[in-house]
């Protein structure tokens, strides 16, 4: 594929961050290239340090958007989110414990309830 088609193809088509750098990296000079790296893996970095000592903000809160990009940027999702969010509050059961039972007890839907939900429980209909 020609390397402008290929560039705009890159657009249309879904990918991770690996795809994007192999594809837009060969393109930039080695020098530049090195340094996007370097920056991109810094503030990733310091993304998971700032979420690892930061207090979720109230739901109703300024910062909560903020605190929402911080935790895309240091990439915790789904197993690796934290237990408090800006508009949840964690569950803690036993790790033997059945996470349909426990649930049901609260009257949320199951499906609902696993961490890579991504969204709040929702309550059973």
């Amino acid at each position: 594929m020609p390397p402008l088609r290929r560039f705009f193809h890159i657009w249309r088509t879904p990918m991770d961050w690996t795809t994007l750098f192999q594809t837009v990296l060969p393109y930039l000079p080695a020098k530049a290239a090195g340094d996007i790296v370097s920056i991109l893996t810094f503030l990733i970095a310091a993304a998971a340090l700032v979420m690892r000592f930061w207090k979720p903000p109230a739901s109703g809160s300024k910062l909560a958007l903020l605190y929402k990009v911080v935790a895309s940027l240091a990439q915790s999702k789904g197993w690796n989110t934290n237990a408090y969010q800006p508009d949840a509050k964690a569950l803690m059961i036993p790790a033997e414990a059945s996470r349909t039972v426990e649930a049901a007890k609260l009257g949320l839907d199951p499906a609902s309830t696993h961490p890579k939900a991504g969204k709040a429980p929702k309550p059973t209909a």
